[in-house]
């Protein structure tokens, strides 16, 4: 069976004293992080964990995150990542929604979990890293001590009381979805080997190459693309709570870095920052971006000082589903590439057919990248995936030469910073506000995060409101990206005959 738990011991029986991770300037063998894993394979089971079992993890990038991730795989226990950047109800909401039962938390994090112990059905707490103050939340000292529990089991491999891999699902990633609920994209061992595949051939990959993991591991971008594929193929993965612009380039200098994957805010803030000329950057092979919009300019200018950056285009529930090939990347610039080797990906206009060059169509997709469906939610598998097809609601053009360029996302969203904001999301939480009639949140452009937030809001009538009391309003019940930048207050929305808000029209505005 396929199982993305065993590529570690494997690994470590081949090449033991290779580094695996270094994991804010501290390395680790292949030998090692197999030892390591099997002795978290044993805490969990001592605590009942089996497999089909949901864990959530509230973790900042780090070598125990992929310790977990290889762990629970090996055993068939499902990882549940959560983004640190959401607000305690949503956090809320995905761990009833997933019903994870054990929590693994960095400790800067406790008070929140506090939280979410008197609001979830959470019955384990795993705390790694020491407490940041004396007087953190008393969840802390309640809660199991990553490190000194896992010296308490064995190294040698565990016996599994059952097999798993293939179709079984490992993880459970939530994407919020356009009705301003998150839906959790169930992705199973043999989609992530796929996924790895691909990237193993498109990045070239050998056990020599070295990557930093900028991305969140809660991102399937920072995870699965920028992680999984240099484990799969025994080489080395840099991971740092947080990479500043000029530590990247330091980061690619000192460890010859081989394969750079950041999103297009990083590389600006690169330009910004750093001289790039007064780094040796000769180790890279190749440079990627993908997951939002990305200007040509920005390429452009990249390009001119020696950075020529190839786009990736995908989606949580199929990971990556167009990449442009590295000797391509000035060439082709603005190009999100051709379709990867394993996945049928698709262009197609209104009537089902493959668009010609020069037209746009939608983007689809089947085969074994794609996501088994929604954990718990048929209805909105089905409107996703359509006779085997997962529809993806992006569209694209084509050029002669078959080279894929974005036209558009998914109706409305957009994406800040690297991350996807969903306006029907953000407009369920600020109709809650009581002097609040109507809202309509659009994306923007922000010349720090590519995109950014603007809403346009309807007082109730009779009432004054100030832009500082939404802002106060939202600040504890979204995440810092999701909440927009700016405020416009009007005093109707334009709408559809149908009631439909016609936000083309609010784009089309001038102005903040």
């Amino acid at each position: 069976m396929i199982n993305t738990g065993e590529w570690i011991r494997q690994w470590a029986q081949v090449r033991p004293g290779k580094t695996a991770v270094i994991d804010d300037g501290i390395p680790c063998t292949y030998g090692e992080l197999n030892g390591r894993i099997n002795r978290l394979i044993g805490l969990f089971l001592s605590l009942g964990l089996k497999k089909g079992d949901r864990v959530a993890v509230l973790l900042y990038n780090s070598r125990p995150y992929l310790e977990i991730f290889f762990a629970l795989s090996r055993l068939g226990a499902i990882l549940v990542p959560l983004n640190w950047r959401l607000s305690v109800s949503e956090l809320t909401f995905i761990v009833d929604d997933s019903g994870s039962r054990l929590l693994v938390f960095d400790a800067p994090f406790a008070d929140n979990v506090e939280k979410l112990r008197a609001s979830t059905g959470l019955e384990v707490f795993i705390s790694c890293g020491p407490s940041p103050t004396e007087e953190a939340a008393p969840l802390i000292g309640e809660a199991i001590d990553y490190e000194s529990s896992l010296r308490a089991h064995p190294a040698t491999e565990p016996e599994l009381p059952e097999q798993a891999g293939d179709g079984d699902p490992h993880i459970i990633m939530y994407t919020s979805g356009t009705t301003g609920v998150p839906k959790g994209a169930v992705l199973s061992h043999r989609k992530t080997f796929f996924n790895v595949l691909n990237s193993d051939m498109l990045f070239g990959l050998s056990t020599n190459d070295v990557a930093i993991v900028v991305r969140p591991l809660f991102h399937s971008g920072g995870l699965i693309i920028g992680s999984a594929p240099f484990l799969y193929k025994g080489g080395t993965v840099i991971l740092k709570r947080r990479f500043t612009p000029t530590e990247i380039l330091e980061t690619v200098e000192r460890y010859r870095v081989t394969v750079l994957e950041l999103p297009a805010a990083v590389y600006q803030f690169i330009l910004n920052e750093c001289r790039i000329q007064d780094y040796d950057l000769k180790s890279l092979k190749g440079c990627f971006t993908g997951g939002e919009r990305v200007p040509v300019h920005l390429l452009r200018a990249l390009a001119e000082k020696g950075l020529a950056v190839s786009q990736i285009y995908g989606l949580t529930e199929a990971s990556t589903l167009l990449w442009l090939p590295m000797d391509k990347a000035r060439e082709k610039m603005g190009s999100v590439g051709r379709p990867v080797i394993h996945g049928d990906v698709r262009i197609i206009n209104k009537h089902g057919k493959q668009v010609r060059p020069g037209e746009s169509g939608e983007i689809i997709v089947r085969g074994p990248i794609v996501m088994n469906g929604y954990w718990n939610r048929p209805e909105e598998t089905d409107r996703a995936m359509r006779d085997g097809w997962l529809h993806t609601g992006d569209l694209a053009r084509v050029d002669e030469e078959g080279f894929a360029y974005i036209v558009d996302r998914k109706k409305d969203m957009f994406i800040s910073g690297g991350e996807n904001v969903y306006p029907a999301e953000v407009e369920k939480i600020m109709l809650g506000h009581p002097k609040i009639a109507d809202v309509a949140v659009v994306g923007v452009d922000d010349e720090k995060w590519g995109e950014t937030g603007k809403a346009f809001v309807v007082p109730k009538a009779g009432v004054q409101i100030e832009a500082g009391e939404i802002f106060d309003f939202l600040k504890d019940r979204l995440a810092k990206y999701k909440i927009p930048a700016y405020i416009e207050f009007v005093a109707a929305l334009p709408r559809t005959g149908s009631g439909k808000i016609r936000k083309y029209l609010l784009k089309g505005r001038k102005g903040k």
